[in-house]
């Protein structure tokens, strides 16, 4: 954490040490350290508070260029950000327009580092089946990794509650996203594992993830329930952690979660954990 030090008759904050915690941990810059201001001044906060990845949500709102001069200042690297706009991909009318929208978001993301772009699926559509909706998805997902490819980026598919955050979420099932993954066979299209939804449908993430871990591309972290740092729920998330790296995830993990407390504290008890699962384990 910061420390105040008095330097020429001012009070300044030094930056925290690096440890393999911090290194191993990727902070969502729409959710942490917002007591430092905007989102550049978050990057220099969380930099100066030992954490050098990152991760933002859209991007289209955002300064490219101050946000990559902001990174580049830090010696921060960008994880992920989301394709901008997100559209309903079970509606075929969307797709024209979201494609255009995979293309920008790819540029944006040359811009800033090749970050991985996350995908969802929208919303349901009345009046049309799932299987109809579904199919329309996987035809639109598949162009669009198709333009990743040819980018040298790689999509990350996130499947979103729908019993608390994301009601009538089109794709809301971690096993029904690990199929499109699987059915769509590019190596630029992942599955991005976010354990506070996948959790919160009530799903067994070993049983998930036993055989398919490869298509895992990042995990993301919240407590469950209430979406609070990992600590302020009921999992054991030592026991998950272990559990992933032993089936063979070895990426970061993205701290995804609405902090109760300030960001560094709020941080803190996971760090411990991190340490004892990626070091004493």
């Amino acid at each position: 954490m910061w420390t105040l030090q008095t330097a020429e008759g001012r009070i300044v904050a030094s930056p925290s040490p690096r440890t393999y915690a911090r290194d191993a941990l990727s902070i969502n810059l729409e959710l942490l350290f917002a007591e430092a201001g905007d989102i550049y001044d978050r990057v220099a906060a969380a930099s100066s508070a030992g954490y050098s990845n990152v991760e933002i949500w859209g991007w289209r709102a955002k300064d490219i260029a101050q946000l990559r001069e902001a990174l580049q200042s830090a010696g921060s690297r960008l994880v992920s950000m989301t394709v901008d706009p997100q559209l309903e991909l079970g509606d075929r009318r969307c797709h024209a327009r979201y494609l255009a929208g995979v293309n920008d978001s790819i540029t944006a993301a040359l811009a800033l580092g090749e970050p991985f772009l996350v995908v969802v699926a929208g919303q349901r559509e009345p009046g049309s089946s799932f299987a109809d909706q579904r199919d329309a998805a996987l035809e639109v997902l598949s162009k669009a990794a198709k333009l990743a490819q040819a980018a040298g980026v790689t999509l990350l598919l996130e499947p979103l509650n729908d019993r608390v955050d994301h009601k009538g979420s089109l794709l809301s099932s971690t096993e029904e996203g690990l199929t499109w993954v699987r059915e769509i066979g590019s190596k630029h299209l992942r599955l991005l594992l976010d354990a506070y939804h996948a959790l919160t449908m009530g799903e067994d993430i070993h049983d998930l993830m036993s055989d398919d871990i490869r298509l895992v591309g990042h995990v993301q972290i919240a407590d469950v329930p209430g979406r609070g740092e990992p600590g302020t729920g009921l999992e054991d998330w030592e026991s998950h952690l272990r559990l992933l790296r032993a089936l063979g995830y070895r990426g970061l993990w993205g701290m995804e979660y609405r902090p109760n407390v300030a960001t560094q504290m709020s941080l803190a008890n996971f760090e411990s954990v991190v340490q004892r699962v990626d070091v004493a384990g």
